[in-house]
């Protein structure tokens, strides 16, 4: 697994960014670039992440990441950068 895009959306709550965080560091994948906003209590946030020394495949970390987000009250979404790229080139 190389670059990875995460995606998550829902209302605003302390520790989304902590949590996530957190997972993305005990699985060993590295936060690349951040991007957040807060629009009316709704929380948005995009990453860009290195999966490369990640030891799980990319549907179990995703997996892990869409429960994580449950717990939360969020929607996140993982996507291969490579499918990303493909789908937003103009």
């Amino acid at each position: 697994m190389k670059k990875v895009i995460i995606t998550v959306v829902g209302k605003d709550t302390v520790g989304i960014i902590a949590k996530t965080a957190a997972y993305l560091a005990k699985e060993n994948i590295n936060i690349l670039d951040i991007s957040q906003t807060v629009v009316q209590d709704y929380f948005n946030m995009m990453m860009i992440v290195d999966g490369a020394k990640c030891r799980k495949t990319f549907d179990r970390m995703s997996a892990d990441l869409t429960k994580l987000g449950l717990t939360m009250g969020l929607r996140i979404h993982c996507q291969k950068s490579e499918i990303f790229e493909k789908m937003h080139r103009i």
